[in-house]
């Protein structure tokens, strides 16, 4: 659970942090206002499929203890490694963009592959929820009646 709630307080930090990354760095290099760049997406990405989605995901694990399931480190590890990549080629792609240069193929289909990562991230986490949801539960505790003296 540790994992998950600094995980999401991380995605957060960085996710603020690259939002004042992408207004200072445009005002230094001259980049007019409102022009596309992907700079501008990765404090959303960061804030909605770090922060808020590893936030769900750390309800859910107090819930319905998800870490219980072997396909939650899967999932963990996936998703994180998807996020990371993900961003960290938007933020390459945006750069290079900002600064007049030209991007590559390499730049989009490494970023392709980090939202595969996702969606497979994605995906383990449903297959451990519903291992979890149908998971044998105690039985509920039987009623003992009790005897009230008259």
């Amino acid at each position: 659970m540790r994992r998950l709630f600094y995980a999401a307080f991380a995605s957060m930090l960085v996710g603020v942090a690259s939002g004042l990354f992408y207004r200072e760095f445009t005002k230094l290099n001259d980049f007019p206002e409102g022009a596309s760049t992907q700079l501008g997406l990765v404090h959303t990405h960061l804030l909605t499929l770090g922060f808020v989605v590893l936030l769900i995901v750390l309800l859910l694990e107090k819930q319905f203890a998800l870490s219980q399931s072997r396909l939650f480190g899967w999932f963990f590890g996936t998703y994180i490694a998807g996020l990371v990549l993900t961003s960290a080629m938007m933020v390459w792609h945006g750069c290079l963009t900002v600064l007049g240069l030209e991007s590559s193929k390499m730049i989009a289909g490494i970023a392709g592959l980090g939202h595969m990562l996702l969606t497979a991230g994605m995906i383990l986490l449903f297959l451990a929820l519903r291992k979890r949801l149908v998971a044998p539960t105690a039985a509920p505790a039987t009623e003992i009646a009790v005897p009230v003296a008259a």
